[in-house]
């Protein structure tokens, strides 16, 4: 089954938008459901991100020839955004948001297209330990 990140993303979107009317003055807690798979993500070294978040973005149906750079961005509501650099054989680079979520989904969307959208710039905040090169 082919996962429709757009469609998923729109609808989180529309979700959140349905109850904004009072929720800063309201007393009750925010609650965040965090998966396994979401805490594992912050235990992994340079390589292994790299490829999951390369993984993440085969899925989603885009390219990334090697993964350069990546790291931790932040939280939106009950995803953890994530961004890697990719490069491709030509010399070009692509900036990659990827948000992971609760229920193990990820969606993937161009750096460029997120601030317009409303979503967290992609400017990372935590990087893995080691190198996204491997070491012969």
């Amino acid at each position: 089954m082919i996962r429709t990140p757009t469609a998923v993303l729109l609808s989180l979107l529309a979700l959140s938008a349905c109850n904004r009317g009072g929720a800063e003055n309201s007393s009750e807690p925010q609650i965040r459901v965090v998966s396994e798979e979401q805490k594992q993500l912050h235990q992994l070294d340079a390589i292994d991100l790299g490829i999951g978040l390369k993984r993440a973005i085969y899925d989603a149906g885009y390219s990334c020839k090697r993964v350069t750079d990546a790291g931790f961005v932040g939280t939106w509501q009950n995803l953890d955004e994530w961004t890697a650099h990719c490069v491709y054989d030509n010399g070009a680079g692509r900036d990659w948001a990827i948000f992971a979520g609760p229920d193990g989904s990820a969606q993937v969307r161009d750096c460029k297209d997120v601030v317009p959208s409303g979503l967290p710039k992609c400017q990372i905040k935590e990087r893995p330990r080691g190198s996204f090169t491997f070491r012969k």
